[in-house]
């Protein structure tokens, strides 16, 4: 049997260096990265492909996975979303408690299998609790139980409120609460009977 020399054995070493070398990863640019999720998705019903264009804060976001935004950009993505909200232009901010618990209820909406005409709902029970009638509610954003019973029905309640629905990304840029009116997802007179399941003194979530 032929004894390997240290010199030999150097060299192999190195001949398995310079190979790992040569397979090591190299990740994919962003542009790649998009078109490979793009291939993924294709158009069914009202689901179309314009859902996977980020926005500039959705892409600040997904670059910073962490929400480690620098203090900057983050002040300046939240005032640009704050700018964008639009409030009730007749100064009603609030509808029907029980209208706004169904809506509430209701995660009805914007699917493929949906026709273009379904109204959508909030599904708001996925991530808070309402009332304390109904025990089955996530956890993912904080309760909402006598959220108007703790915080009154004053001006800026309202405004932050209605803002708070209808772009939560102008109080924390990376939020994982979908923009109901910026988006689209609920009409404004959707917002205001949620409004009213919140605020509204007689709603189950003051009680």
């Amino acid at each position: 049997m032929k004894t390997i020399t240290k010199a030999g054995l150097a060299a192999v070493s190195m001949m398995a260096l310079a190979g790992c070398a040569s397979m090591m990863y190299t990740p994919p640019t962003a542009e790649e990265t998009a078109a490979v999720i793009k291939s993924g998705f294709r158009e069914r019903g009202v689901a179309k492909l314009d859902r996977i264009q980020q926005t500039e804060l959705q892409a600040a976001c997904s670059k910073y996975p962490k929400g480690d935004l620098p203090k900057d950009l983050r002040a300046n993505l939240e005032k640009a979303a704050e700018a964008a909200v639009k409030y009730p232009a007749d100064g009603k901010w609030m509808g029907d408690w029980r209208q706004g618990e169904r809506i509430a209820q209701s995660g009805v909406g914007l699917t493929f299998t949906d026709a273009p005409t379904a109204v959508s709902g909030g599904n708001c029970y996925a991530c808070h609790q309402i009332t304390k009638e109904e025990i089955a509610f996530g956890n993912i954003g904080p309760s909402l139980y006598q959220y108007g019973k703790l915080r009154g029905t004053s001006e800026p309640i309202m405004r932050y409120t209605w803002a708070r629905i209808w772009n939560s990304h102008a109080f924390n840029a990376c939020s994982s609460m979908p923009r109901f009116g910026d988006a689209g997802i609920l009409t404004e007179e959707q917002i205001r009977h949620v409004m009213a399941l919140l605020l509204d003194p007689q709603s189950p979530a003051n009680k």
